[in-house]
């Protein structure tokens, strides 16, 4: 199988995150886009993010009813920070005869020298790179051994809508919706998230 595999913190999970991961689904012709939420996001680690069980919680409502797309907890069960690395190398152990498209925005791509052991990744997984404006990269500057050869670009639709943006509306009592699924909205409205500046913290 060709699985695609698109990381996040998703707190919360949005319509841009669903196009995406349908861009690549088409693109690459996967069997298959894994949502994987993060359970302790290193690069993170200086704010408070919604407990995992809800970001889980509305990650499966939001692909309820689509199977091209699933929910892994990998990351989540993993005790200490998340990383990439460690996620791919799991789950290449776990499905050895499955291919893997690590899905990324071309923002990301730049960053990834500074990511936990990048080359790891770039072993178990092409990455398949959505572009942006500016996002005219040198894989080779990058000096990630044997990234130059692993990247895919793919056309994205462009969507500006940000898990940020999602927060800061629903602390400031305006609407959501639209934004994110319906049955994530009504989910954040009943759990009260992200009314405050500190939701609840994760587990």
């Amino acid at each position: 199988m060709r699985v695609g595999i698109l990381g996040g913190t998703f707190d919360p999970v949005h319509v841009a995150h669903l196009r995406l991961a349908e861009d690549a689904r088409e693109s690459f012709a996967l069997d298959e886009v894994l949502f994987i939420p993060a359970g302790d996001p290193w690069r993170k680690s200086g704010r408070a993010i919604a407990a995992a069980k809800h970001r889980l919680a509305m990650l499966e409502l939001a692909l309820a009813g689509n199977d091209d797309f699933g929910v892994s907890d990998i990351e989540v069960r993993r005790k200490g920070p998340t990383y990439t690395a460690d996620t791919l190398e799991e789950l290449a152990g776990e499905r050895l005869d499955d291919e893997f498209y690590f899905i990324v925005g071309a923002d990301a791509l730049a960053d990834l020298p500074n990511w936990h052991e990048p080359e790891r990744i770039v072993a178990h997984a092409t990455l398949a790179v959505a572009p942006r404006e500016l996002a005219d990269l040198n894989a080779a500057s990058l000096n990630v051994p044997g990234l130059v050869h692993r990247i895919e670009p793919f056309p994205m639709t462009r969507m500006d809508i940000s898990s940020t943006d999602i927060r800061a509306r629903v602390a400031a009592g305006k609407s959501i919706r639209y934004l994110v699924p319906a049955a994530v909205e009504r989910y954040i409205t009943e759990h009260v998230l992200y009314r405050t500046k500190n939701p609840e913290p994760r587990p």
